[in-house]
């Protein structure tokens, strides 16, 4: 395929205007012909600002476009396995957000129609495009720290989510350590075989009270035998924090958190440098234009995506996972919520 492939947008949120956004202005391979939205008013101001030719109230009528090659999914969580299976049956690609599904049935129901109908599905894990962590993953992957030992990965944002978000989407595990879960994966190109989980409400009481934690340990057992640690909370109140190590039989590699200026000021007073970046649009907007430039060659060149559906499932799992240890107080092994 050598012409542009034609876009359609589901969902004019936040991350369907980043999408929209790097697909109308900086992604020469595309074109966005039309966006829809529950919230009518969303998609045609989104329309507007990024001269999109069509917008709707309606996100099912996109299916029917015969000018529709590719779907980007943005829209809210509940809602994706279903589009992923109206855009399979209907032949158009999808690219959709995390996670596919709150649940592993209705993952595998998207999942076997991409698979029966013959179209490409990719998630939106969008950290892997970041080139930090992918150093990490080259470098482990080349033996560079030899045996791996231990994973850290650490995330914190600068402040928790709206009330009516953390309610609707599936809690701190599904919603936002499912990031790391895929993280811990992609870093040892390895399955996790157990997960401990321990968390507490230590952010905003609100939280608890909407049935969710706000900060979270996991453990990890590799099938390799290696361990990971995972920490979330939902506030930092120095901004997005967001680091990972791996170490190994023949050292670590580790990256730390990006910053506006790598500027070290050093005086009687103190030693100062920037805060990390405080919001993860500004640390990954490049990140999130490469993952569809990725998907736009799985496209045309009629190659693989990068991050598979199989890839979309193994977090949700893990997210299964890691909520059943926390309600439990034991060790959950993966077999328990997923069976081989």
């Amino acid at each position: 395929m050598e012409q542009k492939v034609r876009f359609a947008i589901i969902g004019a949120g936040r991350i369907g205007q980043v999408h929209a956004e790097n697909l109308t202005r900086h992604i020469q391979e595309a074109e966005v012909v039309a966006i829809a939205d529950v919230v009518q008013e969303a998609a045609e101001q989104t329309a507007q600002r990024f001269g999109i030719a069509q917008a709707s109230g309606e996100p099912e009528e996109v299916f029917g476009r015969e000018d529709v090659d590719a779907v980007a999914i943005c829209s809210s969580t509940e809602t994706h396995a279903d589009f992923i299976i109206q855009a399979a049956r209907a032949g158009k690609h999808a690219f959709c957000e995390k996670p596919i599904a709150l649940d592993l049935p209705a993952v595998d129901a998207a999942l076997a129609a991409v698979a029966e109908n013959g179209t490409k599905l990719q998630i939106g894990f969008n950290r892997r495009f970041d080139p930090n962590f992918r150093n990490i993953r080259d470098a482990v992957r080349s033996g560079e720290v030899g045996t791996p030992y231990l994973v850290q990965i650490t995330s914190r944002d600068p402040a928790p989510p709206p009330l009516s978000y953390i309610r609707g989407s599936g809690g701190l595990f599904l919603d936002m350590m499912i990031h790391d879960f895929d993280m811990a994966r992609f870093l040892l190109d390895d399955e996790v075989e157990e997960v401990s989980a321990s968390g507490a409400v230590r952010v905003d009481p609100a939280i608890g009270e909407a049935g969710d934690i706000d900060t979270a340990v996991v453990t990890l057992r590799y099938v390799c035998g290696a361990l990971g640690v995972i920490t979330n909370s939902r506030q930092a109140v120095y901004g997005g924090d967001q680091r990972v190590e791996v170490l190994g039989s023949l050292g670590s590699i580790l990256c730390e958190n990006n910053t506006p200026d790598r500027v070290i000021r050093q005086t009687e007073a103190g030693v100062v440098h920037a805060k990390p970046l405080y919001f993860f649009l500004e640390r990954y907007m490049a990140a999130y234009a490469d993952e569809l430039r990725s998907f736009i060659s799985a496209i045309r060149d009629d190659t693989e995506v990068e991050v598979t559906g199989r890839d979309g499932r193994a977090p949700v799992a893990l997210a299964l996972a890691a909520g059943r240890s926390y309600r439990e107080n034991r060790a959950i092994a993966l077999s328990e919520i997923s069976p081989p």
